[in-house]
This record gives C-alpha cells, structure tokens and sequence, in this order.
C-alpha cells in the first residue's frame, strides 16, 4: 500500500512557491545556494573533507560548513582562496 505521507521534494517545493513571501525568499537565496551548491560538488570532486579543506585554505572547519549551509558571508579573499585550493577560478557576475 502506499503511503499517502510521502512526496518528493520537487512537489513540496512547488506547493510551497505558490506562497509569495516564500518564493520572494527563496529566490532570493539563490546566490547562496549556488555558491554552496558548487563549493560541496567541487570539495567531494577533490575527495576532501570540510576539515582538509580548511587545512589547506587556512581556515576552519566551521567556517566552510557555515558557507556550504548558507549561513555565512564569506568574502573575496576567501572564496579566491578557496578556489585556488579547488583548482577552479571564481567567476562572478551581475545578471
């Protein structure tokens, strides 16, 4: 039997952008989520761990969770850093 309690993500997501206010926030978050979305593919492409990862960008673990949570502003300095540790460039750009 299934179980009617269960739906994806993609359903709960477009039940919950209906909300103005939420899609405005969500939206809204996108710089963030991209930003940590690619910083996480990148570190586990490179088979790092958040820890190694700061190791090498001389940082903390904290802070690399932080920005791959969406809950930290890192600067420029630190993203350059952390790119040139990746491998990768930063690109930034206004839409």
């Amino acid at each position: 039997m299934k179980n009617k309690l269960l739906y994806t993500f993609e359903e709960d997501l477009a039940k919950r952008l209906k909300n103005p206010a939420f899609r405005r926030a969500w939206e809204e978050s996108e710089p963030e989520y991209l930003l940590a979305r690619q910083l996480i593919e990148k570190r586990l492409k490179k088979k790092f761990s958040q820890r190694a990862l700061a190791r090498r960008v001389k940082t903390t673990q904290a802070v690399i969770s932080r920005i791959e949570t969406m809950e930290a502003n890192p600067s420029l300095n630190l993203l350059k850093r952390i790119a040139g540790v990746l491998g990768t460039k930063l690109a930034l750009n206004f839409r």
